[in-house]
């Protein structure tokens, strides 16, 4: 990876740290804790996909020679692949920014699908030998495994396995969204009524977050029966009501402690644990370590 010297002095050339995780597939991870943009650069050829997400700050990509910026945002993805000319990465990460990069070659890709490609819009017969961009937002789910992977503490020896467990786990979290869902399979998805009573159900629990209604107490206020409720949600946002607002709690939890303004306790209060030790248990099977640990991690 060859990086350019830039000679201002408010500019810093950087690399990524980047993990191989198979022929075919390699994860580049960049944390910029400094006050200074820095500059980052990575040959990428026609043959691969590139999945970036920004878990923090704002990034630019820059292409033909700045001709043409994207821009990514904190809390958003960025899909791009482009089969007829290469896409190499040349990346501005502007001051306490953070990014993970997925780069995937697409024939490793497509035998990820198989079959069942054309599940995956940019996979279809009619887009394969087309240019593909797509944002799109970073959901709690995905959040918690970018961020186990950005901040990632264990024993060096076991990185490049557990970096290719995430990296899979972040691909399928990816593709099961709504918008990619099959609409024979997800019969809520045609009933416009009944999607937004289920948006309303997901906008009720985060609302009431720390002292989230019973199912039946929500089902009843949204004017689905117990069944619908349950099955439409997870069809819509991919989890159980409960299990995506943990997600959500412990995104929220992750924020709270990165700014510096609540301790663990207030933390834990406001996120709805009554007891430090259980708001403690939870944020570590999470993020696989403590609320103070990563305080100190991210500071």
């Amino acid at each position: 990876m060859n990086i350019e010297k830039s000679s201002s002095k408010s500019i810093a050339t950087s690399t990524f740290d980047e993990t191989f995780i198979e022929d075919g597939f390699f994860v580049l991870a960049n944390k910029n804790e400094s006050d200074t943009l820095e500059i980052l650069e990575r040959e990428i050829d026609s043959s691969y996909i590139q999945f970036h997400f920004c878990t923090k700050g704002i990034a630019a990509f820059v292409f033909n020679q700045g001709s043409y910026t994207l821009n990514i945002n904190e809390d958003t993805s960025l899909l791009l692949y482009n089969p007829q000319r290469d896409l190499p990465i040349h990346l501005e990460m502007q001051p306490h920014s953070w990014l993970v990069s997925l780069v995937i070659s697409i024939k490793k890709f497509h035998g990820l699908f198989s079959e069942d490609a054309n599940y995956v819009t940019f996979l279809t017969d009619d887009n394969r030998n087309k240019k593909y961009y797509k944002d799109g937002k970073i959901s709690p789910s995905m959040a918690v495994v970018l961020n186990q992977m950005i901040n990632f503490s264990l024993n060096s020896s076991i990185k490049p396995l557990y970096f290719k467990g995430k990296a899979y786990e972040l691909l399928s979290l990816f593709f099961n969204r709504s918008e990619d869902a099959d609409i024979e399979q997800c019969p809520f998805l045609v009933d416009e009524e009944n999607v937004a009573k289920l948006k309303k159900a997901k906008d009720i629990i985060i609302a009431n977050m720390a002292e989230p209604p019973s199912l039946q107490e929500l089902a009843d206020e949204i004017g689905l029966n117990l069944k619908k409720l349950k099955e439409g949600f997870k069809q819509i946002y991919g989890d159980t009501v409960y299990s995506f607002l943990f997600d959500y709690k412990m995104e929220v939890a992750r924020k709270l402690l990165e700014s510096g303004d609540h301790n663990v306790n207030e933390v834990g209060l406001k996120v709805g644990y009554s007891t430090s030790s259980h708001f403690i248990a939870a944020f570590k099977k999470k993020f696989g370590t403590t609320p103070k640990k990563y305080i100190v991690a991210s500071s």
